[in-house]
């Protein structure tokens, strides 16, 4: 199993393990590479294939991890590895084993229902880290559900914002920013 990992900063005065970002890629701009704040990206798949290819080139020249959202992008591009979705699954581990197919060696991420069963059922599999999406309607529960992930589990969680919420309420190691998200003012 490859642990994904990215270097946590605490900060001292809560003594609270901070989240590190991932970077949903939907639009073509290269400026984020730059930014300290991101390690990893993820490209979403409708992306032209001319910018995919000149995305990760300056990715991997920049020491930092891309990933795909599906196994033939993770290949075609040589991706470090994919995020599925599972969200609409009612066999897991049949199709978490068909979505990795040939990605011995990646990095795996999964996105779960924000339920602990699918939770449990996704981290048999195995994965690199779990995704739980997150509105602000029904927040209070899925708070509740990644503090008992994290309390159980050791592979690690993330949660992806679809809108505007405080995420540094939640216990997951990363948040997964969509960069139209990030781009807006208001985000924090």
């Amino acid at each position: 199993m490859l642990y994904f990992t990215i270097n946590l900063s605490i900060d001292k005065k809560q003594k609270k393990i901070m989240q590190k970002f991932i970077l949903h890629i939907t639009t073509q701009n290269f400026d984020f590479i730059k930014d300290n704040r991101f390690e990893c990206f993820i490209l979403a798949h409708d992306l032209s294939l001319d910018f995919k290819q000149k995305f990760v080139q300056k990715v991997k020249e920049a020491g930092k991890t891309v990933l795909g959202e599906s196994a033939q992008d993770c290949l075609t591009y040589a991706l470090d590895g994919v995020l599925i979705d599972l969200t609409k699954s009612d066999h897991i581990a049949q199709d978490y084993t068909s979505a990795t197919q040939g990605l011995k060696g990646k990095f795996i991420g999964v996105i779960s229902r924000n339920r602990r069963h699918e939770a449990m059922l996704i981290s048999e599999c195995e994965p690199d880290f779990i995704v739980f999406k997150v509105w602000t309607d029904g927040k209070e529960k899925l708070q509740d559900l990644t503090a008992w992930y994290a309390e159980l589990f050791l592979i690690q969680s993330a949660i992806m914002p679809m809108e505007s919420l405080d995420y540094r309420q939640f216990t997951s190691d990363f948040v997964i920013l969509d960069d139209s998200t990030f781009l807006k003012p208001d985000f924090y």
